[in-house]
């Protein structure tokens, strides 16, 4: 069982449903299947854990450091039907890291899951990605002396 916190330690093999509601919820079911198919492999239950219990652990891994003045530029990139990641989450995400003096972004991609880097769509967030990489590069190519 997920949930489990005897699981923490161990591989971890999600049903098809369970990788549906938290991945593929967005998508029809033959892609979602395929999906599965082509991607789940049981996985550690550490890193399901430490973003499970963040809140509480000061020390997590899993999150960022905002105030590490030596933070690069971070983009965060959110599917608006995500119901592993919400969007709420996403958004206290950049509200927090917007306090770093770094760019930080956000982009809200419309009527997309948490599989949107893997799913039919990742065209779109990968461009989001690179206007966003060459738009950061181009910006410190500005301000860095020659």
């Amino acid at each position: 069982m997920l949930g489990n916190p005897a699981n923490r330690g161990k591989a971890i093999a999600l049903t098809f449903d369970q990788f549906n509601y938290g991945w593929t919820n967005n998508l029809d079911e033959a892609e979602s299947r395929e999906l599965y198919e082509k991607y789940h492999v049981a996985a550690s239950g550490v890193p399901l854990f430490q973003a499970a219990f963040a809140n509480l652990n000061p020390w997590t891994e899993a999150k960022a450091d905002y105030k590490n003045p030596n933070r690069g530029p971070m983009l965060i990139i959110a599917g608006d039907n995500d119901t592993t990641a919400p969007t709420a989450i996403q958004e206290a995400a950049f509200k927090l890291q917007s306090k770093n003096d770094a760019v930080t972004e956000i982009s809200v991609i419309p009527d997309r899951g948490h599989s949107l880097i893997i799913d039919h769509g990742w065209q779109d967030v990968a461009n989001v990605a690179e206007e966003f990489i060459t738009r950061t590069l181009d910006r410190a190519r500005v301000t860095l002396p020659s």
